[in-house]
């Protein structure tokens, strides 16, 4: 029973930082759509603020990986 606890815990740590990130960057994604539209030169900074909340779903791999070697 514990196995399956800790293989839950994993599916946690990945799966909620995944949602989340998609929630986020279909906000950001949506207003750099609009900025760029207005201003182009701002392109790499839009693509910073899209990038950062992968690390949310990296970090999420890094704990369920770290949850799995438990087993």
């Amino acid at each position: 029973m514990e196995k399956a606890y800790l293989a839950f815990a994993a599916a946690l740590a990945i799966g909620l930082p995944a949602l989340a990130t998609a929630w986020a960057q279909s906000r950001i994604g949506a207003a750099g759509a609009g900025t760029l539209a207005e201003k182009p030169e701002l392109t790499g900074t839009i693509i910073v603020l899209i990038a950062i909340p992968e690390t949310m779903v990296i970090l999420g791999f890094v704990v369920a990986a770290m949850i799995l070697l438990m087993l």
